[in-house]
């Protein structure tokens, strides 16, 4: 998913205020990072959908094999026979769920990053209509503060400090592309065991 007009960013300067400092920006910034967060959590759930899809093509593919190798057993003596190709299509079949098991996780993803948007919104939406708090950069630190204290991934608190730097929302996604995509390889690195996945 691409931005068509990408909001221009012109981040925030709440921890040395000058005279330029104004709550306009401030706002602007964190939209910014509200729409860079939708988007990285759209394009995540994309990729793990699309896993999904190819792990239950590989399932009903195999499991229409093991169908075709069992409708060829008419006597005790083809099981025998047949035994070796059928625990291998088993295996894969078994290897396939454990993926697609995985790829369900998604979702839980989906709605804590969703969660993190909706949060950052409903502290910007209090901040910005209390009079008080509005025109005061500490304020607008705080809530900053506690945003980036929610998230649970490196990538999540490398775009904010982007977001509020003033780095673009172009910039800012392909950086946390590319710490997503480094995270994905030493998590497949650290996981390349044969350990069996527990189901229940």
């Amino acid at each position: 998913m691409v931005t068509a007009n990408p909001l221009p960013n012109p981040g925030s300067s709440s921890v040395n205020p000058d005279l330029n400092w104004s709550q306009v920006r401030e706002t602007i910034s964190l939209l910014c990072l509200a729409m860079a967060q939708v988007e990285t959590t759209l394009n995540d759930s994309n990729k793990d959908v699309s896993k999904l899809t190819d792990a239950f093509t590989h399932i009903a593919h195999d499991a229409q094999k093991l169908g075709v190798a069992c409708s060829k057993l008419e006597n005790p003596d083809d099981f025998k026979e047949a035994k070796p190709e059928i625990m291998e299509m088993a295996g894969e079949i078994s290897k396939e769920m454990g993926m697609a098991i995985v790829a369900f996780q998604f979702y839980d993803r989906l709605s804590q990053k969703l969660g993190h948007v909706n949060d950052a919104l409903t502290h910007l939406g209090d901040l910005i209509s209390d009079s008080s708090r509005l025109y005061n950069p500490e304020e607008w630190l705080v809530i900053q503060d506690e945003i980036k204290t929610n998230y649970t991934m490196e990538c999540e608190r490398i775009m904010f400090d982007l977001i509020m730097k003033g780095s673009t929302i172009k910039e800012a996604l392909e950086l946390y592309r590319h710490e997503f995509d480094q995270m994905d390889i030493q998590k497949d690195l650290d996981d390349g065991t044969d350990d069996d996945i527990e189901l229940f």
